[in-house]
Formats: structure tokens, sequence, C-alpha cells
């Protein structure tokens, strides 16, 4: 363990009796309550914020060799209505 801090907290009346009638209960310090339910507390919060893992899944084979850069280029050309008629009519 690492060194040990003094500190002030205010702590709301009834939550202090319950803190203090449970360290009685269990044979335990106030401070080691405390301490035992922050670190609780601050574990599930480090997990509740771990990203969630990216989906994956198979997208076939290539449909283009992407080493082809003209492949390519055509590839991504044929859905633009734009350059499928200046490949049929010419520039404007």
């Amino acid at each position: 363990m690492g060194i040990r801090m003094k500190t002030t907290l205010e702590i709301d009346e009834n939550v202090m009796r319950e803190l203090k009638a449970r360290a009685a209960r269990d044979g335990t310090t106030m401070s080691e309550l405390v301490e035992s339910a922050l670190r609780v507390l601050l574990r599930k919060e480090a997990r509740a914020k771990a990203p969630a893992p990216l989906p994956s899944w198979s997208g076939g084979q290539p449909l283009v060799d992407v080493a082809d850069r003209n492949a390519l280029h055509d590839a991504m050309d044929e859905d633009d209505p734009w350059i499928r008629d200046v490949k049929k009519h010419g520039a404007p």
C-alpha cells in the first residue's frame, strides 16, 4: 500500500451514523470502510468507461486490385453520375 493521507470530509449525519455502526459491527475502522468503498466505486467507474469492442466482419474478396491505380479510379467513378455522363458524352 502507498502513503496514508489524512483528510477532512463532510458526510451526511445519517450516512455517518450508518458508517460508525457498520465499522463497529465489522470490527474495523471508519477510515478502512470509506477507503474500501471508494476503491470499489473507482474500480467500477474505470470498468464502465472502457470502450466497447468494435464490430468486425468479413467483407469478402476485394472487387478491385488496390495496387492498380486506374482500376481504383474506375471503381470509384462507377457510382458518380457526373463522371459517368462525362465518360459517355465528353466534357461539357
